[in-house]
């Protein structure tokens, strides 16, 4: 079992920043996938970004405005996020699986925070 920690979302302006952690408790990210996912209000979950084994994922969306990183202990997994526009705003999750080739879909983690909520405001 995996428990996951989040930290970090809240209100910011349109072309903002902020910055989402997360962090397994008790143990580091080493031999996981993990990625972020959103959901705003009426829609489905959607993939945000990942980091795959040392390669990385992004939605077209967020693609050249967020950037997932592993800090060098590979404890903590971050999201950092520039540019917020108004359509970012959702509750945000991090997510983690096992290492190996699968999809980014929702349904290929096993493990997940409780969501953050990030409000971008126009």
């Amino acid at each position: 079992q995996v428990t996951l920690v989040v930290s970090g979302g809240g209100l910011v302006q349109a072309g903002g920043s902020l910055r989402l952690s997360c962090a397994a408790s008790g143990r580091t990210f080493s031999g996981y996938d993990v990625a972020w996912f959103r959901q705003a209000p009426g829609k489905e979950r959607e993939f945000v970004a990942a980091t795959v084994g040392w390669s990385f994922d992004y939605a077209d969306s967020v693609k050249g405005r967020f950037t997932i990183s592993r800090d060098n202990g590979d404890i903590t997994v971050h999201l950092q996020m520039n540019s917020l526009e108004s359509e970012d705003t959702a509750v945000y999750f991090c997510a983690a699986r096992v290492s190996r080739p699968r999809p980014n879909s929702w349904s290929y983690y096993d493990y997940w925070g409780p969501g953050t909520q990030v409000t971008v405001s126009s």
